[in-house]
């Protein structure tokens, strides 16, 4: 192994030819890593009785996935106030005050609807 020292006084061309041979080391390292992981994953699917090529991700039984949340068109107004047009209601959910205000007086839902 280099020391930091050594490192520092070689040539650039040591260095590159150094840099290549790490290469090339590193691109054995990983193919045998490789080749070692794909021995142990055969190994375990052999236990439960397959084989590497039966099993994939695309063959994977399937799992629920998460659902996409769409955003929702807001909801158009079914009901305006006669004294204040611009106050609505899409007839969905909690009655606003001034709705149950006019319903208390006297006002039919049906007069406080808005034309289609």
């Amino acid at each position: 192994m280099f020391d930091k020292a050594e490192l520092k006084t070689m040539s650039r061309k040591e260095l590159e030819k150094h840099l290549a041979d790490v290469e090339k080391a590193l691109s054995a390292a990983k193919a045998r890593d490789y080749r070692e992981a794909k021995k142990a994953a055969a190994k375990a699917v052999a236990e439960f009785g397959f084989s590497l090529t039966e099993i994939s991700d695309s063959d994977a039984p399937k799992t629920k996935t998460a659902k996409i949340k769409k955003t929702k068109k807001p909801s158009k107004p079914v009901f305006a106030n006669p004294e204040d047009k611009t106050q609505t209601w899409t007839g969905k959910g909690r009655q606003p005050n001034w709705y149950r205000a006019q319903v208390t007086g006297g006002t039919a839902p049906d007069a406080m609807r808005i034309p289609n």
